[in-house]
């Protein structure tokens, strides 16, 4: 996730300081990727540092104010025009690890996977039925009403569903996948065993002279 260009995007709406920032960013994608002020102030210096922000002075509280630059504004639009790239995928925790444990003697791959799914379908229902709040116009709590963030909320809890459904059909293949591996060791183990039993000298029996 960029967070470097979620503020820009805030910024070229108007200067705003850090909490500002901080909170119509959480407003915005419903608190799903939350972020604290020293996040926020880290962004922004290098931001600064880039020349893509400005300081744009203080309230009377002491407040920074920060604006985006002309050039900010280029490396935004430039963020918008350009897909997210599929070249270098993101890491992700649950595909490292079941790669992982069906390397490593001792775990239980299957009981992996069927806990994963039930914490998957747990998760999918929480977004559903923050969904049908959301379409039934129910304000998030510490959040001001408006058409542009209920907007965003919703794209933002569709591609959650999205993403969690496509992950438990992908743990029901994996499954299928370890149900699959299992038959065919049996099936070499019951063949090697068949091989050994073959080739196992038998016994020569003794003539006895009448």
């Amino acid at each position: 996730m960029s967070i470097r260009h979620g503020l820009l995007a805030l910024l070229d709406q108007g200067p705003r300081y850090g909490y500002q920032l901080r909170t119509e960013f959480e407003a915005r994608t419903g608190a799903t990727w939350p972020l604290n002020v020293g996040q926020v102030y880290t962004t922004l210096s290098r931001l600064e540092r880039d020349g893509l922000v400005e300081a744009a002075g203080e309230d009377e509280e002491g407040h920074q104010f920060y604006a985006v630059t002309d050039a900010g504004r280029a490396e935004l639009r430039a963020w918008f025009d350009t897909p997210v790239p599929r070249t270098s995928p993101p890491r992700d925790e649950l595909a490292i690890k079941l790669a992982m444990a069906v390397t490593v003697p001792g775990v239980d791959v299957s009981a992996v996977v069927q806990g994963q799914r039930r914490h998957s379908i747990k998760a999918l229902q929480d977004y559903t039925r923050l969904k049908g709040r959301a379409l039934a116009g129910e304000t998030r709590p510490g959040t001001v009403p408006s058409e542009s963030n209920d907007l965003a909320w919703l794209l933002v809890l569709d591609q959650l569903i999205f993403q969690t459904e496509a992950e438990i059909r992908w743990l029901d293949h994996c499954e299928t996948r370890l149900a699959q591996q299992a038959e065919l060791q049996q099936a070499r183990a019951a063949e090697a065993a068949r091989d050994g039993a073959a080739k196992k000298p038998g016994r020569l029996g003794r003539r006895t002279r009448a």
